[in-house]
């Protein structure tokens, strides 16, 4: 009896093993929730002032100090490490808030990431400044881009939307009012699209004017056309569209001088204009021209768009750009016009040249990671802005049913713009599956 008690306890140590490592695998937040969190909190706390000292992060107390030590304690002087002032669980990982002392700063505790990631036996250690002297520790688990799933909180508003999930298992959101302008390139199939489609959603939420360019006959845009203000399907129409884009905008510089002010928001509410977002789906199908009749064309739409750049953040008008490459080679202008793109998202290219022309005029050592990205990964990608900052970044799987969706489902908010009313799609009534139509009767029902 003792024996068969001695196999199945055996058994179910072996099972329950098992068990962890499916879980491991299949379900990361459970694992971690459940045995990595207590695991990797003890082994922080344990190691900390050792890891600490090892890795370069400790500094020589004050004078103060070491009196205090060795008159008083009668023990050694030892280096003062960073100290901690918070440590908190979450789903992903575990936050850590840190002081630093008198010559460290967080560059420091940033070479050191890789270091402290091995030491703690976490997937990723990211290091983000929060106020002068202390810095945070976000150290992820397991690897959140794997399985994108975003925060329950991340919901637009106010012009903030977000779009994919952080390494660090946070939020990635396109802020319009600090970043007003964006440039995203990716070759086909590196989820270029997928990204502009969860862009669209989120943006669909807001009261705002939607305003598509999409000159592969509106392949990609015309399924949102319930929710766009204006939509051009040809360059003949963007060039157009742009045109009125630009007498908008001198328009709302009229207005805000009208009443003393710099900036659309310093408005009153009954007085402001609503936000307009314009998305470029292939920025190289408004500069490579077929024939010379075309260069007139080419300059109105590129002196439009450098205009807008330059200028339309002020009155509420953004740009979003896509496309597979964007560098001198589409012609003059492009320099320029990118230069004025200050958010910059990179999926898998397939040459560096393409990362470079995206992102090495604003975060040059960002460059190796966008290179790197792998092709059986779509949606993964390399995001920086104007202030050296870069994160990997993935978008969520969003279907064109559920974005086109929620276009109709918000197409109450398109905004009163008679400028672009000529340019206003028609929306097509939404097909209905051929399994919820009943069939037709064989025969005619009898006569009672």
């Amino acid at each position: 009896m003792s024996d068969l008690s001695l196999w199945l306890d055996g058994a179910g140590a072996l099972v329950g093993v098992g068990g962890l490592g499916v879980a491991k695998v299949r379900a990361p937040r459970l694992y971690w929730a459940t045995v990595g969190l207590p695991v990797t909190w003890g082994r922080f706390s344990l190691s900390y002032r050792a890891t600490m000292d090892v890795c370069g992060l400790t500094v020589q107390p004050s004078g103060l100090r070491a009196f205090m030590s060795r008159r008083i304690a009668r023990g050694e002087v030892q280096p003062v490490p960073p100290k901690i002032r918070r440590v908190r669980g979450t789903s992903t990982g575990l936050r850590v808030t840190l002081r630093l002392p008198a010559g460290l700063e967080p560059a420091d505790i940033a070479a050191a990431s890789e270091r402290l990631r091995h030491a703690w036996g976490v997937h990723a250690v990211h290091v983000i400044p929060s106020k002068p002297g202390h810095v945070e520790l976000r150290m992820t688990g397991y690897d959140v881009l794997r399985r994108v799933r975003m925060p329950k909180k991340a919901a637009p508003h106010d012009l903030v939307v977000p779009v994919a999930l952080r390494g660090d298992g946070t939020a990635y959101v396109r802020n319009y009012r600090e970043i007003p302008h964006a440039l995203t390139l990716g070759a086909n199939q590196s989820g270029k699209s997928m990204y502009q489609r969860n862009l669209i959603k989120g943006l669909a939420q807001l009261p705002l004017a939607l305003v598509g360019i999409d000159c592969k006959r509106g392949v990609e845009q015309s399924r949102y056309a319930a929710r766009l203000s204006a939509l051009a399907t040809n360059p003949d129409d963007a060039a157009s569209l742009i045109d009125v884009l630009v007498a908008e905008m001198e328009d709302r510089f009229d207005l805000l001088a009208k009443y003393g002010v710099s900036d659309l928001w310093e408005l009153p509410g009954h007085l402001r204009p609503a936000p307009v977002v314009v998305l470029v789906d292939e920025i190289a199908e408004l500069f490579l021209i077929s024939s010379k009749k075309d260069e007139d064309r080419r300059e109105r739409i590129v002196t439009g768009l450098i205009r807008l750049a330059q200028l339309s953040r002020a009155v509420g008008i953004y740009l979003e750009i896509c496309g597979q490459r964007f560098g001198s080679e589409l012609g003059k202008g492009a320099t320029m016009l990118r230069a004025q793109l200050t958010g910059r998202v990179v999926h898998r290219v397939n040459d560096k040249q393409t990362a470079e022309m995206g992102l090495s005029d604003v975060a040059p050592e960002s460059v190796p990671a966008a290179c790197t990205i792998p092709a059986d990964r779509p949606g993964l990608a390399v995001a920086a802005d104007a202030s050296g900052g870069w994160g990997r970044i993935r978008t969520p799987l969003t279907s064109v049913e559920e974005t086109a969706a929620v276009c109709r489902e918000f197409a109450h908010l398109i905004p009163d713009l008679p400028a672009l009313e000529p340019f206003r799609p028609v929306v097509r009534p939404v097909p209905v599956p051929a399994s919820s139509i009943p069939p037709m009767p064989t025969r005619a029902p009898a006569i009672p």
